[in-house]
């Protein structure tokens, strides 16, 4: 029983990620808010107030940043891979930590979800040369995306190397840890999906082949980070669009990748729940928090719930110990202060979706305290 009694509400607990000791288990999702607004993608002292009032967070997990300019495919998003971005970076951490808080870099490649009007016209790296029928968040709008260029074995050891720098880079700018962006629609989402990878060397055809990328991003970062400060971004919740829609074979695909992460001592697996209605899909069994009781038997680390939930249902998941911590995005975005509200059951701040991308302050840093 903890020493502060056990009517503590389990999200207010502190926590023990391997070497880390985290002030709750309440963690920031990350969130992409596209406040990057100057040529060289570099975070700014907006990001670095933004971040620090979120601080009492037990873990922030940062907005997905570049790991090289090929891995851009969203507007005014920062940058990991340069000593400018490096440099702004320090500055977000460091103000994070003079707040009392721990912050994680995602390391992040859009692959065919990206656009060529991000590359002077060329179409995108992925996988394989297939149009994964998406809309791709450019600086003039949304725009379908095209048929992207297939990568050499070149390419696929280049980007390789470019996760395992931006993760030094990371910890050069004073992140406590990375966070690999392995889920939803994105470029190792696209090597694991049968549907964006249809290669036929060994990155393609079989499961292991498909699965080959993430496993040597993961080493590749592990070379620079702890992997004890190495988390996971994955799980079979795919955005249910375009080509990425789960096929018959998507639970037993995603209980192999995810059950081969415990081959690393990782930090963490963030795994998302259903993003939309899985009634009469092949993934049906996972609706609400089954995706987390199914899962919580195959990977054994600490694990990070992700999607819908409010304090009732997150106290109720951690009480029910299907996972370790639970991530909030929106109410994070509305609510700086968070854990304090939950403490104290104040109500929360609605978040206005309409100014969750830009371009300013507005939205972004004016949302305030409870006491404020």
């Amino acid at each position: 029983m903890s020493s502060m009694g056990s009517s503590m509400q389990p999200l207010l607990k502190p926590y023990r990620m391997r070497d880390i000791s985290l002030a709750n288990r309440m963690v920031m999702a990350p969130l992409t808010r596209s406040r990057a607004r100057n040529r060289d993608l570099l975070p700014t002292e907006l990001h670095a107030q933004y971040y620090a009032q979120r601080a009492s967070a037990g873990l922030i997990i940062s907005e997905g940043v570049w790991i090289s300019p090929d891995a851009i495919g969203w507007h005014d998003v920062p940058g990991l891979f340069t000593d400018e971005q490096i440099a702004g970076w320090k500055r977000v951490t460091d103000a994070v930590h003079r707040a009392g808080g721990v912050i994680f870099a995602q390391l992040w490649h859009t692959g065919s979800a990206s656009h060529p009007d991000f590359f002077d016209g060329r179409p995108p790296l992925a996988p394989s040369a297939v149009n994964p029928g998406l809309r791709a968040p450019t600086p003039t709008g949304r725009k379908p995306t095209v048929q992207p260029r297939a990568m050499s074995e070149q390419d696929i050891r280049r980007t390789v190397a470019d996760y395992a720098t931006a993760a030094r880079h990371a910890m050069a700018a004073g992140f406590d840890g990375v966070q690999v962006q392995a889920g939803f629609n994105y470029l190792i989402s696209q090597f694991l999906n049968p549907r964006t990878n249809v290669r036929t060397d060994r990155y393609g055809g079989t499961l292991e082949n498909r699965a080959r990328f993430l496993f040597e991003v993961v080493e590749a970062v592990g070379e620079f980070v702890d992997l004890r400060r190495v988390g996971v971004k994955a799980g079979p919740a795919w955005s249910q669009t375009g080509e990425f829609v789960a096929g018959a074979d998507a639970l037993s695909e995603s209980e192999y990748v995810l059950g081969r992460l415990n081959d690393y001592e990782l930090s963490h697996l963030l795994l998302m729940g259903m993003m939309s209605d899985p009634a009469g899909g092949p993934l049906q069994q996972l609706a609400g928090d089954e995706m987390f009781r199914h899962f919580r038997k195959i990977y054994q680390g600490t694990v990070i719930a992700n999607v819908g939930f409010d304090q009732h249902r997150g106290n109720a998941l951690l009480a029910d110990d299907l996972a370790d911590l639970v991530a909030y995005g929106q109410t994070f975005i509305s609510n700086p202060d968070l854990p304090a509200r939950f403490a104290s059951h104040a109500p929360l701040a609605e978040a206005r979706p309409d100014l969750f991308y830009g371009p300013d302050a507005a939205g972004y840093t004016d949302y305030p305290p409870l006491e404020g």
